[in-house]
């Protein structure tokens, strides 16, 4: 196990649509592990594959608050089947846009069909922060980040931001 480096914006990889996962393997696993560290590490409550600069289509999600225990979930190649009509809104943030929160409407309750570690096809149903969580990671999957989800000025804003951040970054570690 091991904590990899996050993928930031404007990294172009954040925008990719991930791969499927054909067979559940030790090399899956060891990525889950590693997701989960990193994950754990960050703190964040979910992390998608492409986040660490894999895109394949795993997701690691762990909505326990830290007085609670752990409750590790792993899913690969995810999928909604169902969502609600109704909605809920969440304040949303992610660890590829560091400090960044944003209030973003979702559906209230989904069904996902996921592989588990063992290669099983399971379904949950979530709602809540569990729900939002989902959606958030199975963007990441498809290319979409949680900002596409919010107005195109904001969006807009937050982009120039973390390029100009990254320039200066660039140009510090080029000096």
């Amino acid at each position: 196990m091991s904590v990899r480096p996050l993928v930031i914006i404007p990294d172009s990889r954040l925008r990719l649509v991930s791969d499927p996962i054909v067979r559940v393997d030790a090399k899956v696993r060891a990525l889950v592990s590693d997701m989960f560290e990193t994950m754990y590490d960050a703190p964040g409550i979910g992390l998608a594959a492409i986040q660490i600069g894999v895109p394949e289509r795993v997701v690691t999600i762990d909505t326990a608050r830290e007085d609670e225990e752990k409750s590790p979930l792993a899913l690969i190649n995810p999928e909604i089947v169902t969502a609600s009509e109704e909605l809920s809104v969440y304040q949303e943030g992610c660890l590829s846009i560091p400090e960044y929160y944003e209030d973003v409407e979702r559906p209230a309750r989904v069904t996902v069909r996921f592989m588990d570690l063992n290669g099983e096809i399971r379904e949950i149903e979530a709602d809540g922060l569990l729900a939002t969580c989902v959606q958030h990671e199975i963007d990441h999957l498809n290319g979409v980040l949680f900002i596409d989800h919010i107005s195109k000025l904001k969006r807009d804003r937050v982009v120039k931001r973390f390029t100009k951040v990254a320039k200066e970054k660039e140009r510090e570690g080029g000096a």
